[in-house]
């Protein structure tokens, strides 16, 4: 994660659900919106509903390192959060990883020009 950051703010995250360009599949939502500050800022969402603390740290891990291995694809200068769904806490490490390259197929915003 070179050119990303935490989103931390809880400000800032409703700013890109309210704001930001979403796409959703089975396993998460992607929102996204672009920042001024030349580098990206990923959130992680997990609610407590899905799961123990162990299957949300899991499902973290999982969307955490799907995203460092495809930093290259996503554009630079823009606000991501990954909000997982109920069928992320049982899915493998491959399920999430298309499901994260699907949304960002889908999502133009996201997508860096190739």
């Amino acid at each position: 994660m070179k050119n990303t950051v935490s989103l931390k703010e809880n400000h800032e995250f409703r700013r890109l659900y309210h704001r930001g360009v979403s796409s959703a599949n089975r396993h998460l939502v992607l929102y996204c919106r672009r920042n001024k500050l030349g580098k990206n800022r990923l959130g992680l969402t997990v609610s407590a509903k899905l799961g123990c603390a162990v299957q949300r740290n899991r499902v973290k891990r999982l969307f955490r390192e799907a995203y460092r291995l495809h930093e290259q694809e996503f554009a630079l200068g823009v606000d991501l959060v990954l909000v997982a769904r109920g069928r992320a806490v049982g899915a493998t490490y491959l399920e999430i990883e298309k499901s994260l390259l699907r949304a960002l197929s889908e999502n133009k915003l996201a997508a860096a020009e190739s």
